[in-house]
C-alpha cells in the first residue's frame, strides 16, 4: 500500500491530538503539515507537548496545499472552519475527511456537487465511533417496529451545536423507516418552553450539557408493555480513531461525497 499523506486540521484539539497519534502509528500514512489558527510557521513539536512530528503549522488552507503535496485533509474543527477547509481542499483535489458536525443541508449539497465535479472523494462524519454507528443502525432497525421514539444526545460543555450531528444523523435514519408521527398526549402543552425537546417528524431530541462527559446518545422506544433502549458511550476521544483510519483508507476510492461512517462500513 502507498503511503497516504494527510493534513490534520486541528491538532491542538483534543480530537487532532488523538489523529495526529494515530498517523504516527501507521506505517501506511504520513502526516505531512497540519493547519491551525495560530503558530503559522512553527512545527507542531514545538507547539505540542509530547508531540514529535516535525510539520510545519499553516494558518492559511490554501498556502498549507499550495506548499504541500498531500492526499487526504482530516478536519476536526468547527462547523464554520469544517466548511471552508473542506470546500478549498476539493477545489485542490486533496480528499477530506471531516468530523466536523453542523453543516446545513445546503452546505452539504454544494460540497456533494463539487466533490463529484472534480471527482473525488469526501466523508463527512457525525460521529467516527463504530458504536456509535452501529447504535444508529440497530436504532433505525428497530424503528420499523416501535414508532414511538425519543432520542438524548449528552456531550461535554463545550460543543458547539445541538442537537449534535449524530442525534440528527440518528433520527434521519428512523425516519426512513418510520413514519411521521406525533408522538404523546394530542393536547400536550409545555408549561416551560423547549420542556419536550427538539421536534423531527414527531420524534424528539435533548441535548444535554455538561462537564465531565464526551460523547454519548441514547435511543428510547417506546410500545404498548415494554420499551428498548439502545445506548452508546464515548469515554476518551481515542475511541473515535478507528472510524478516522478506516475513513482516510477509504476516501481514496470515492468520486463523492459520503454522509455517515454506516455507509462505508460492510
Amino acid at each position: 500500500m502507498e503511503t497516504i499523506k494527510v493534513i490534520i486540521a486541528g491538532p491542538r484539539g483534543r480530537m487532532g491530538k488523538e489523529a495526529v497519534q494515530l498517523i504516527a502509528g501507521q506505517e501506511h500514512m504520513e502526516l505531512v503539515a497540519v493547519l491551525d489558527h495560530r503558530y503559522d510557521g512553527k512545527l507542531l513539536s514545538e507547539v505540542v507537548e509530547f508531540s514529535n512530528a516535525e510539520v510545519q503549522i499553516y494558518t492559511n488552507i490554501e498556502e498549507c496545499l499550495q506548499n504541500t503535496k498531500a492526499d487526504v485533509l482530516v478536519d476536526l474543527t468547527t462547523p464554520e472552519f469544517g466548511y471552508i477547509h473542506t470546500k478549498t481542499a476539493l477545489e485542490y483535489g486533496v480528499r477530506p475527511v471531516v468530523g466536523t458536525t453542523g453543516f446545513t443541508k445546503e452546505q452539504l449539497e454544494e460540497l456533494t456537487q463539487l466533490a463529484e465535479r472534480k471527482g473525488i472523494g469526501c466523508i463527512i462524519a457525525p460521529n467516527f465511533a463504530i458504536g456509535a454507528v452501529l447504535m444508529m443502525k440497530f436504532s433505525q432497525m428497530a424503528a420499523k417496529y416501535f414508532k414511538d421514539i425519543e432520542i438524548i444526545e449528552m456531550h461535554h460543555d463545550q460543543k458547539l451545536d445541538a442537537p449534535s450531528g449524530t442525534a440528527v444523523k440518528t433520527a434521519e435514519m428512523i425516519s426512513q423507516a418510520r413514519e411521521e408521527k406525533i408522538q404523546g398526549h394530542p393536547e400536550e402543552k409545555e408549561t416551560i418552553d423547549g420542556a419536550r425537546g427538539a421536534n423531527f417528524e414527531g420524534m424528539r431530541i435533548h441535548s444535554v450539557r455538561l462537564p465531565g462527559l464526551i460523547a454519548h446518545q441514547e435511543v428510547l422506544l417506546g410500545a404498548d408493555g415494554q420499551t428498548l433502549t439502545i445506548r452508546h458511550d464515548s469515554y476518551n476521544r481515542a475511541s473515535f480513531m478507528s472510524g478516522v483510519k478506516v475513513s482516510i483508507e477509504t476516501v481514496l476510492n470515492l468520486e463523492t461525497l459520503v454522509y455517515g461512517l454506516e455507509n462505508i462500513l460492510d
